[in-house]
């Protein structure tokens, strides 16, 4: 019974790890991955809120873009979650703001120049983090932020491309 008790008790915590990484870089870039998380759980949100608030005539391929946008979104808080821990850090909880979106005051316009905005901040600083991981050796976050970077020009891209005259 003493061993259940004790494992309701364990709390996650920074642990450091053996696979090759300085644990100062491992630290740096879990801070780095932790704003990028949170970033990419408020663009999930907004993406979901926008794709079932959209109207208009391009209502359906808006709708489907953002979508696929949110599906992709959600699976990467997951990814991004799990190397923070793979380098031996807890996540924080994602800070989403108090700021409410006003959705109803914005055009299918203001939905995509909004997204395009956010997608384009998050490019940003996971080039930031990219270099970080890179310059520590830790080629697994790097890749990893390669590939979101990929998925994040691609939908700056496409949502652009809707905004086109």
């Amino acid at each position: 019974m003493a061993n259940v008790s004790a494992v309701r008790r364990s709390k996650p915590r920074s642990e450091p790890i053996g696979t090759g990484l300085d644990p100062e870089a491992c630290a740096r870039t879990a801070t780095a991955l932790q704003s990028i998380l949170g970033a990419t759980y408020r663009l999930l949100v907004k993406t979901q809120i926008h794709h079932w608030n959209v109207v208009g005539p391009l209502f359906h391929p808006i709708h489907v873009t953002t979508e696929a946008h949110y599906e992709n979104l959600f699976a990467a808080v997951d990814t991004l979650a799990e190397r923070i821990r793979a380098l031996g850090h807890p996540t924080e909880p994602p800070v989403i703001g108090t700021e409410k979106p006003k959705v109803a005051e914005m055009s299918a316009a203001d939905l995509l120049a909004d997204l395009v905005a956010d997608h384009e901040a998050l490019c940003r600083e996971m080039r930031e983090a990219a270099a970080t991981a890179e310059e520590a050796g830790d080629i697994v976050t790097n890749d990893m932020l390669v590939e979101r970077l990929t998925f994040h020009e691609k939908a700056v891209w496409m949502l652009r491309a809707m905004l086109a005259n």
